[in-house]
Order: structure tokens, then sequence, then C-alpha cells
């Protein structure tokens, strides 16, 4: 009964995944096109010409840059309207609701909006910034392209904040107020109790938005300055990022093997942030293990 009732989740795992990543893994030492049969074996060619690719090594420095910045936004971010509204408001629902809705917007949809919002002639945002004096502002062109590109991911706070929202929710009333009765503030209240009891959902959020934040593919494409997807060349350089060049070594090159090469290097860069990250929790992250489960 155990296996029937867990077979569909073996069989999607090994469909979908298992063998579309040996798949990858057997092309990536090739030189299929991804449309002639007249492929060939060629061992490490593509690994060591990553290696030396400028173009690939930039834009995942570049990716790194935007995962530094966008996650400890989005994560103290979904804190902090997490904190705003841990509160007895009134109408709190419904300025929940307002702050989660945009998280699941589509991101296609949401893309295409914020393309409009950025608009350089008929943008609202530079609308609103020549009411204060400022002059209309090119932002889905180098440099300001990278910073719009955070703030269209920033956009989607709301997911954050309701995982945030529930794990202060599961924060013990009776040690705040201990905390207060001898004399804590506000402030030290939540840093020294409240964030301590949150720091796996903090971590888990962490880690989460990492693997998020580096797969980030659509929205660079649809916020170049082009009608056409495939058209990866009018991507600004600053949101060129590592994923957005594998897409054009695909689509546009036609080069599955090396984008094959690209994706499993990918992955190992990744991975060993993720451990990396997993590693530091020793020192931040606290779990509440009673003294029956830790024997």
């Amino acid at each position: 009964m155990f296996y029937l009732f867990v077979s569909p989740w073996v069989l999607g795992f090994v469909l979908l995944t298992a063998l579309p990543l040996g798949y990858a893994l057997l092309v990536s030492f090739t030189n299929f096109n991804g449309v002639s049969s007249r492929w060939r074996w060629v061992g490490t060619r593509n690994y060591t010409e990553l290696v030396r690719d400028t173009d690939a090594i930039s834009s995942l420095m570049r990716t790194l840059a935007f995962t530094a910045i966008s996650v400890p936004l989005m994560v103290a971010g979904g804190l902090g309207l997490a904190v705003l509204l841990n509160r007895r408001l009134k109408a709190v629902g419904l300025f929940r609701t307002i702050f989660f809705l945009p998280s699941v917007v589509p991101v296609v949809a949401m893309a295409i909006m914020w393309k409009l919002i950025f608009n350089r002639d008929g943008g609202i945002l530079n609308a609103i910034l020549e009411k204060i004096s400022i002059g209309p502002i090119a932002w889905l062109v180098d440099p300001n392209a990278f910073y719009a590109l955070i703030i269209l991911t920033l956009w989607g706070l709301g997911g954050g904040m309701v995982i945030m929202l529930a794990a202060l929710q599961g924060v013990p009333v009776e040690l705040e107020e201990a905390a207060v009765v001898d004399g804590a503030n506000r402030w030290h209240v939540f840093r020294h109790v409240t964030v301590p009891m949150i720091s796996p959902i903090i971590f888990f959020q962490i880690v989460t938005g990492i693997i998020a934040s580096f797969q980030i593919v659509i929205q660079p494409l649809l916020l170049a300055e082009t009608n056409q997807v495939g058209a990866v060349a009018q991507v600004p350089q600053s949101t060129h990022l590592y994923m957005v060049q594998v897409y054009q070594e695909f689509f546009a090159n036609n080069r599955y093997g090396y984008g094959s090469a690209m994706l499993w290097v990918f992955f190992l860069v990744i991975l060993t942030i993720t451990l990396l990250v997993q590693r530091s929790s020793r020192l931040w992250v606290h779990y509440q293990v009673d003294s029956e489960a830790e024997r």
C-alpha cells in the first residue's frame, strides 16, 4: 500500500527529473544541435570551452551579484511586512491579502506589466518621477535595467511574507513576555527571542530564494527592449544573466551540447552554494528539540 501511494511521485521523479538529467549529462559530451541526427561524441570539449568562455563567466558573475542583492532584500522585506501585519489591526486580513496577491500573478503577466510601468515615455513610474521634478529615466537599458529587474523581483514579497507571518505566529508569547519582564525593549525581544525562534524559516527562505534567483530567466527576456522573446541579443548587458546565456546557446545558437554542459556546471554551482549556506546554519539556526528527541 505504501508503494502504491508513493508511486505517482516516484514515477514523476524518474520520468520528469532523473531521466532528463541523465539525458542532459549525455548530451553535454556531444555536439548535438537539437535538429540533426549527425552528432558525435566530443568528450569534455564543451566543459573546456565553458571555462574559457568570457561571456558565460561574466553572466555567472552578474547572476551572483543579482542573487547577493535580491535574496537579502526579499528575506528582510518579507520579514518586515510580516512583523507589521502580525498585529491586531482593523482590516488586517485585507492588508495581508493585498500584499500577498502580487505573488500569485503569473510571471509572464507580471513582467509585461512592469515593462509598461518602466517604459521611458509612457510608463507610470516616470510620470510620477516627473511630478517631483525628476527627469524621465530609461529603466530598460543599461545600467538601470539591473535595478529594474530587482524592483520587479521585490514585487513578489507577499509569498515570503505569508511564510514569515506563520512563523511569527508560532513564537510562544510567554517567551516574549518573560523578556519584557526582564527589562528587554522591543528590539531586544525581536533580536534575541523572535529571530532565533523563527531562524529555521529564515534559513528555508534564504535557500529557496538563492535557488530561485539563480534560475531567473523569463523576467530579463520579457523586460528586454524587443517584442520577440527569442531575440536575446536585445537583453541589456546588466541583465544578461547566466540562464539568459543558456537560453541563447540553446535556442539562438542551437548548441544543445554546450548548453547542457552550462546547465550541469550551473547545477554544481548552485549545489555548492546551497551546501555552504547549510553548513553556516549551524552557527545561527536554532531548532526546537526536546530532550527526549535530542537523545
